[in-house]
């Protein structure tokens, strides 16, 4: 999925038609799950929380098609931790609640903080053109940080540009048979980018909104030069160190996940156009850096997430940049800030709600979802299985999640 967020406000219509077409391509046309065999069970410990309502809200993904799903989910009245379905098509066994798996497009708050501590610290300005860092690049000098941020900056997507009339410019192999065949290929921060900066710009800089992977890999390019380190190593410094996030890494050229986990399926036509279905659980992220190549578990999501809302990782006049919503981004997930979706739920249901979920090309998707103040949060991570099923049902089901956990 190239970000699999919560349902949100509708947008513009055209906005609306791609946002579909991208999160059916992307996300949910490959999100087929079932199981194999026998009816899904659930299983939930809570430290003596009875939450009916959250087990009925995780296994109606599993009734919907999805193989399995882990969920944790932290208010004030503790933690409530659960399962449902398979972690393997023909078995029985559940997924682990402690497994790690692809987190996908949630690497981009971490993206997103790591260079607002930057701006922070006086080595970055949000307003700034991304050419005063990075000159070899040849970029616009309109484009600035604030944009990259924000995916106004009208940068081609290296992963493919779906535009409202249904037309597609394809950029590397990143969905259907042609990721599957190449799922291993490993890719360097610089030949995308250099690849996408090859494209004509979907918009003139500041002038629109449009998601695209390439504004993170770039944000990536811009830590590591002002740093002077890698990526990974500002990651575990800023980040993960503080935090004790121990379970969280990038994937760069790594092609197994660690520890416990699920296998991801993936669904996708041949050349003769016959539908097949091909185990992905060993892939190569390398394709989305600092976008979609994020490895975690739901306990460490939900630290981050609580931290970053907490007030823990950057100063307020910092997060309330982040948590400002551009114009024009209005779609399913909601409104788009600096690295964060922000939704609007009503009175009813504590206000605002912010979000970053996600997705590697097949397989997995990832939700992070959390209160404003950080004092809710949902976590969890789908596995997808080996049948399709009606796409329109995935935005109702995630949003009747999202509301038992945080609007309970």
């Amino acid at each position: 999925m190239n970000d699999t967020g919560i349902a949100a406000s509708g947008p513009r219509k055209a906005y609306r038609k791609k946002t579909a077409r991208v999160f059916s391509r992307m996300a949910v046309t490959a999100l087929a799950a079932t199981l194999l065999a026998g009816v899904a069970t659930t299983e939930a410990t809570a430290a003596g929380q009875d939450r009916p309502e959250l087990q009925k809200a995780m296994q109606a993904l599993v009734d919907i098609g999805f193989a399995g799903v882990q969920m944790r989910v932290n208010d004030p009245r503790g933690e409530w931790v659960g399962n449902a379905g398979v972690r393997e098509l023909g078995s029985a066994e559940k997924p682990s609640t402690d497994g790690s798996f692809y987190a996908g497009s949630v690497v981009k708050p971490f993206t997103a903080t790591m260079v607002l501590q930057l701006v922070a610290e006086g080595k970055v300005g949000l307003d700034t053109p991304v050419a005063t860092y990075l000159p070899k690049l040849g970029m616009d000098r309109r484009i600035t940080v604030r944009m990259i941020l924000q995916h106004s900056s009208g940068l081609f997507n290296y992963t493919g540009e779906y535009y409202p009339d249904g037309t597609f410019k394809p950029g590397i192999p990143a969905t259907g048979r042609e990721w599957v065949e190449n799922r291993f290929k490993s890719y360097k921060p610089h030949e995308l980018v250099r690849l996408a900066l090859s494209k004509e710009p979907r918009f003139e800089p500041g002038e629109d909104w449009s998601y695209s992977n390439t504004n993170y890999t770039v944000a990536q390019l811009l830590i590591e030069k002002v740093t002077g380190h890698s990526y990974m190593t500002e990651m575990k410094r800023r980040i993960l160190r503080p935090l004790k996030m121990r379970h969280t890494m990038v994937g760069e050229d790594r092609t197994r996940l660690p520890g416990p986990h699920a296998r991801g399926y993936y669904r996708y036509q041949d050349a003769d156009g016959q539908w097949k279905v091909a185990d992905v659980t060993r892939q190569n992220v390398s394709l989305l850096p600092a976008a979609g190549d994020l490895i975690s578990t739901t306990e460490d999501l939900h630290t981050f997430s609580s931290a970053l809302m907490g007030g823990k990782l950057l100063p307020p006049e910092l997060m309330a940049e982040m948590r400002k919503p551009h114009p024009k981004s209005a779609g399913i997930f909601g409104s788009y800030g600096l690295g964060l979706y922000v939704q609007e739920l009503g009175p009813d249901c504590g206000g605002t709600v912010v979000n970053h979920n996600g997705s590697p090309p097949g397989g997995y998707s990832a939700l992070m979802i959390s209160s404003s103040d950080g004092k809710k949060t949902l976590t969890a991570s789908i596995n997808w299985g080996d049948t399709a099923f009606d796409a329109a049902q995935v935005p109702k089901t995630l949003d009747n999640l999202v509301k038992a956990a945080i609007c309970g």
